[in-house]
């Protein structure tokens, strides 16, 4: 990869970063007020739900972006966590904070999907 796709990989993931730590910094979640009408504090628990879950995807994502902006920093940008071969270009400029190539990157999302994995899962946790 050359030093000017790099550099424009590293501007777009400035710039994603900027944008999910903004998105973090005017968030706010619904807070647990009682309700005297059931309907209406179900609706708030969801609506909590919903704000917390959306809160660790951005959170997620900001991880991944920050773990690229360092794949740039020391050189190994552009190349799989896994295989270490290079990851598609197309691949980079559609998901750029992408680790691994789409093969390794489909074999992750399977092994965690399997039953196998949730087994293993469930053993740490009970650790």
């Amino acid at each position: 990869m050359t030093k000017t796709e790099t550099d424009i990989f590293r501007k777009t993931l400035e710039s994603k970063r900027t944008e999910l730590e903004n998105a973090n910094k005017n968030r706010e979640l619904p807070g647990a007020e009682a309700s005297p009408d059931e309907l209406d504090g179900i609706q708030q628990a969801a609506e909590r739900d919903y704000a917390i879950g959306s809160l660790e995807r951005t959170f997620s994502r900001l991880r991944e972006v920050i773990a690229a902006i360092r794949r740039i920093d020391s050189g190994t940008f552009g190349v799989c966590g896994s295989c270490e071969e290079e990851i598609n270009p197309k691949r980079l400029a559609a998901i750029p904070w992408a680790p691994f190539c789409i093969v390794c990157q489909e074999a992750a999302d399977n092994d965690r999907t399997s039953p196998a994995h949730e087994m293993e899962e469930s053993l740490f946790m009970a650790v």
